[in-house]
Formats: C-alpha cells, sequence, structure tokens
C-alpha cells in the first residue's frame, strides 16, 4: 500500500515518533510505501510532499516538533480545497491517510471518511481534551515543562515576597493547569471549567501572607475566565477553525491580584515553551504505539478510526467520538487542587 502521514493543528513532543513508528512498521513489516504530506492539510491540497522510509526517520525519536510540518489550514475553507485533496491523493495513488492532530484535525478527517476519503487518525494534543482517549501524547511533557517552572518560581517568589502567575495552555480544558500546579504546589488554580471568582482568589492570597507565607504561585490557564465579564485580552483574530487567538489573562490577573492585595505580583508566560523540546519518556513510548497502531489499522481497514489510550491498552474509537465533545476536567480532581488553595 501507498500510505500518506500528515501531522495538523499546533506542533508538540513526539509527533515525530509516531511518524518514525508508522514508517518503521509499515516499510519494514507491510512494505508499505509511505509519503509524507507537509504543512497538515495544506499539504494534501497543494501536493506538498516528502518521501518518508526509514532511513529518513532514524534519530527522530527524541526530537521535538515535526519534520512534516503543520498548519491549521482546515480544506472546508478552502475554495475547491476538498476536491483538490481528493484529486491530489488519486493522482499520487494514495490508498489511505494517516492525519496526527487535535480536534480541528482530527474533524476534518472524520469529515473527509464520510466522502470516502480513507483516513485512520492519531489524538495529538498537549491540552488532553481529545474524547475517547485517557491521555495524548505531548501532554505529559508540557506537565513537566510547566511544572520545571513553577519550581523554579517559588525560589525567586520566596526570595522577593511575591505573588507570580504563570499563565499555562488550555483553550477549553485545564488539563495543564490543574496537574501542574498539584505537582507545583500553587496557591491557586484556575481553570476554564470554573469561572473563577477574582476576590475569592484575592483573599485566599490575603490569608496565605497572614499565616506567614509570604509567596504564592497562581496557576492559570489560557482560557480561564472570571464569573463577571472577561480579562482575557483576545486580538479579535480567528484562525482557519473559528478559534479565537487567546493570551493576556495572565498578566490582566496579576494587574488585578496586586491591585487588590497590594502585594508585589509578576506574571510568567510559557506559551509556546510547552510545545517545544525534547518528549518525556512516557510521551515517546506512548507515541510509539500509536504509530504501529495505526499503521495496523489502516492494513485492517479500520478507516474512520482513531487509535486510544484506555486502561493501559491500545484500542480504536470512532472519530465521530473522538471529536464530538471536548474532554474537559474531572471535577473531582480540581477538588483535590483545592485542598491546598490559600
Amino acid at each position: 500500500m501507498k500510505v500518506g502521514v500528515l501531522t495538523g493543528g499546533g506542533d508538540c513532543p513526539g509527533l515525530n515518533a509516531v511518524i518514525r513508528a508508522v514508517v518503521r512498521k509499515g516499510e519494514r513489516v507491510y512494505g508499505d510505501e509511505l509519503i509524507g504530506f507537509r504543512d497538515g492539510w495544506k499539504g494534501p491540497i497543494e501536493g506538498l510532499t516528502m518521501p518518508l522510509d526509514v532511513e529518513r526517520c532514524r534519530g527522530l525519536l527524541p526530537k521535538g516538533g515535526t519534520i512534516l510540518g503543520s498548519s491549521r489550514t482546515n480544506p472546508y475553507k478552502v475554495d475547491g480545497g476538498v476536491d483538490r485533496l481528493k484529486a491530489n491523493l488519486a493522482e499520487l495513488g494514495v490508498d489511505a491517510l494517516i492525519a496526527i492532530g487535535g480536534e480541528d484535525t482530527l474533524g476534518v478527517a472524520h469529515r473527509l471518511t464520510s466522502e470516502g476519503v480513507p483516513v485512520v487518525g492519531v489524538p495529538k494534543t498537549i491540552d488532553n481534551d481529545l474524547n475517547g482517549t485517557e491521555v495524548t501524547f505531548g501532554f505529559h511533557t508540557a506537565v513537566q515543562i510547566a511544572t520545571d517552572a513553577i519550581d523554579r518560581l517559588h525560589t525567586t517568589a520566596e526570595s522577593h515576597d511575591r505573588v507570580l502567575v504563570c499563565e499555562v495552555m488550555g483553550r477549553h480544558a485545564g488539563w495543564i493547569a490543574t496537574y501542574a500546579g498539584i505537582a507545583g504546589g500553587a496557591a491557586e488554580v484556575l481553570v476554564p471549567e470554573i469561572a473563577f471568582d477574582i476576590d475569592e482568589v484575592c483573599d485566599f492570597l490575603k490569608r496565605r501572607h497572614e499565616s506567614g507565607r509570604f509567596a504564592s504561585i497562581v496557576v492559570v490557564a489560557e482560557g480561564a475566565q472570571p464569573k463577571a465579564g472577561t480579562m482575557v485580552l483576545q486580538s479579535g483574530e480567528v484562525d482557519a477553525f473559528g478559534h479565537a487567538r487567546l493570551g493576556g489573562i495572565g498578566l490582566v490577573l496579576a494587574e488585578e491580584i496586586e491591585k487588590r492585595t497590594g502585594f508585589e505580583t509578576r506574571v510568567t508566560v510559557l506559551g509556546h515553551v510547552q510545545r517545544g523540546g525534547t518528549p518525556t519518556a512516557f510521551d515517546r513510548v506512548l507515541a510509539t504505539r500509536f504509530g504501529v497502531a495505526a499503521i495496523d489499522a489502516v492494513h485492517e481497514g479500520a478507516f474512520g478510526q482513531m487509535v486510544a489510550l484506555q486502561a493501559g491498552a491500545i484500542v480504536r474509537v470512532s472519530l465521530e467520538e473522538a471529536v464530538g465533545q471536548l474532554k474537559t476536567v474531572d471535577t473531582h480532581l480540581v477538588e483535590v487542587a483545592e485542598v491546598f488553595f490559600g
């Protein structure tokens, strides 16, 4: 078979490990010819390809990012995009496509499957918000990066008796904020799932400082919202999938905390640092398992399916289930974090 591979949406650690695994088993076990489509869905629309083989994939396991490049191109928002995509696949003789991505990339994969394009999905999002899988590769690495940052922020906060706000990724789901906040011993964790009361946040911090603790870390997900109105700074721009470009909640939150408490407050925005660099051992193994399972699914004709992790085993779920709704943070996990607030 001739199998195409693409990576879409935001990059994250582990993407290259998936590509490597797909190519290794596809070439060595099934005798497949592998072809990479560059820059997400833009690749098959414009015929942007690169050859993939075992030799070209050597050394990829620990490498962050994606050798295929990525984009947020949506074929359904490009004039004639879907027809051009289908025509290019046919011209190139591609028998099946493996799409590695998050909600948007796999949402396109689901629609294309319903139109007869043979696609298998691999879940990718550091936000860990894809339904049908317990965890996605990249999330573990992002949490470790955020936790390391919080550990470092503790020492400087204690040296200057400051409140430090750490903004992490998480548009609609606060998995990174919750895990890193618990692991890093944050005084407050603010997530998109629960609108926060700025007065309560400041009261917690005041009580903490009254008890003799003069340094506090507040972890906030980029999509967190206050109960009354919004403090998120948005450019008004949206991407090809209609998502507003977020960022800025950390800065506004820090200003509000300092104004309401009188405590010197600074902000650190981790941003794309969470996406970059070497994947953890856990993410390398998970990405490898997903890649092997994806090429197996192709050869078993399991199109319209996504490989997933459930109870430690790699299984398949429908793309429809995977993108049907977001997987948000369990309230019980938030309650664990709340034990340590203030």
